[in-house]
């Protein structure tokens, strides 16, 4: 009888979407037709699924049950599969731990820096954490600075590239148990008096600049400076070859991944520590926190509110594939090889259980950079109905990018009706163009868009998606 009244319930909650599609039109707009025919794209590239949220009719399918590359909307289903499984309260843990005692301010033995898979452990958490141990008495380290990344299983995927340019590109950046500051350094380039300057932040020792820019006296700084970087590893770290030009009292600045993340970590702790006046003596290394080994101070993340809003506002690639190991590392069973698996099982299930089957659902990372991963435009929109009527729908839709306003729709659709009037996550990759969220038209009433566009040419794309969300907004009055 329960499991009966389960399924009338159920069968109620999705009801207004079946209403909604049958009523829906399967004929894309004139306006959306013109703008693929001007950027001489065919119809077939585009999938689109537009469904009222409130109860009214109308709505359109096209080539809604085709299977898609959704790029950075991927994000959406794992941060609202994050707020429903690990909860919008959920935080991460970071911790040292020592394994020998500490006597006037000397700990005789290793200090252990354990990661919790914290993707938010920013420059400024990773020194307060050390001035937390610095304030509890540890000054000097006469063991070795060890690195506990076990807290992920991580999956061993292919590296991705989509333009097969600089795999420096902090966008690229993998997960890790023991991810800091995103693994970005930011390097400041400046012509000041006749001489070239470049910064390095956080200064970490493994990493050395050969300068090798030459100043021009110029009366105007460019738009874009001609500064270029080339890495070169070497068996004792990595050299930054900086050349080109800079007009005297110009500058320019770009952030790189140049480390892997070992040597990242180790060097942003050691350059903070040596800052705050301690020494660490030994080497490092990666391993386990000993059983016996005593925890000496700890630090927790934003939670996952902050984290999802991060991720979806600036469409932010590392923290979303930490945020699904995260989901897999919490539900992990002793058949899933990886947190990967288990993220891809976790969330299956979870949709499943809110009647959503989705089998065109491929998920490989979680956040949309990735040629495996699948949708279509018809799951992604009942996926977002659902979390329309979660109780962290405020949550979800908030952490959206508002268009014209912020994130990366701020420059979108200004000067419209829609400025401010809808949350829409983008999606871009080589050959994919993508939006996906709420949006509200002239009445007052709430849509779920979803527009994907997968063309090998999808240059002009965006007026197309554009142009969806400005039919959606144009509806006859009520």
């Amino acid at each position: 009888m329960i499991q009966r009244f389960r399924q009338l319930a159920l069968s109620a909650l999705l009801l207004p979407l079946a209403l909604s599609c049958h009523a829906a039109s399967a004929v894309l707009p004139a306006k959306v037709e013109q703008a693929l025919k001007a950027n001489k794209i065919s119809n077939n590239s585009l999938s689109v699924m537009t469904v009222p949220l409130g109860g009214q009719t109308g709505g359109l399918q096209f080539n809604a049950d085709v299977s898609v590359n959704p790029a950075s909307t991927m994000k959406l289903v794992t941060t609202y599969a994050a707020l429903e499984l690990l909860g919008p309260n959920h935080q991460w843990k970071t911790e040292f731990y020592a394994d020998g005692p500490l006597k006037d301010g000397v700990l005789h033995g290793n200090l252990y820096l354990k990661g919790g898979g914290d993707p938010k452990l920013n420059m400024e958490k990773l020194w307060l954490l050390l001035r937390d141990l610095r304030i509890n008495g540890v000054r000097q380290v006469q063991g070795d600075l060890v690195l506990d990344r076990s807290f992920f299983v991580a999956p061993q995927l292919p590296a991705f590239n989509d333009d097969g340019g600089d795999a420096n590109k902090p966008f690229l950046v993998k997960p890790d148990s023991l991810l800091v500051n995103l693994k970005a350094q930011r390097f400041i380039t400046r012509a000041d008096g006749g001489k070239v300057h470049i910064a390095m932040d956080p200064p970490i020792a493994a990493v050395r600049i050969d300068n090798q820019v030459r100043v021009l006296k110029a009366a105007t700084c460019p738009a874009w400076p001609d500064i270029r970087y080339n890495a070169v590893d070497q068996y004792d770290g990595t050299t930054l070859i900086v050349s080109g030009q800079l007009a005297e009292g110009c500058s320019a600045q770009t952030y790189l991944s140049l480390l892997d993340h070992p040597s990242y970590a180790a060097g942003a702790v050691r350059g903070i520590w040596q800052e705050l006046g301690g020494k660490i003596l030994g080497k490092d290394r990666v391993g386990p926190v000993p059983e016996k080994a005593r925890m000496l101070v700890r630090a927790f993340s934003p939670d996952v509110v902050e984290i999802v809003r991060d991720i979806n506002k600036y469409s932010n690639n590392t923290m979303a594939r930490q945020l699904f190991l995260s989901i897999g590392a919490q539900f992990r069973s002793e058949a899933d090889k990886d947190d990967a698996m288990a993220a891809q099982r976790v969330i299956r299930s979870w949709l499943a259980r809110k009647g959503i089957t989705a089998p065109h659902l491929v998920m490989e990372n979680g956040s949309g950079l990735s040629r495996a991963e699948r949708i279509s435009a018809r799951e992604m929109a009942l996926i977002l109905q659902a979390a329309w009527r979660s109780p962290y729908a405020a949550e979800f839709r908030s952490s959206m990018p508002l268009v014209a306003m912020d994130g990366t729709m701020r420059r979108r659709l200004q000067r419209t009706p829609l400025v401010g009037e809808a949350h829409i996550k983008t999606g871009t990759l080589n050959n994919v163009r993508a939006i996906a969220g709420f949006s509200r038209d002239s009445n007052g009433q709430d849509w779920a868009v979803v527009a994907i566009l997968n063309d090998p040419k999808p240059w002009g794309a965006t007026s197309i998606l554009d142009q969806v969300l400005l039919e959606t907004y144009s509806q006859p009055k009520r």
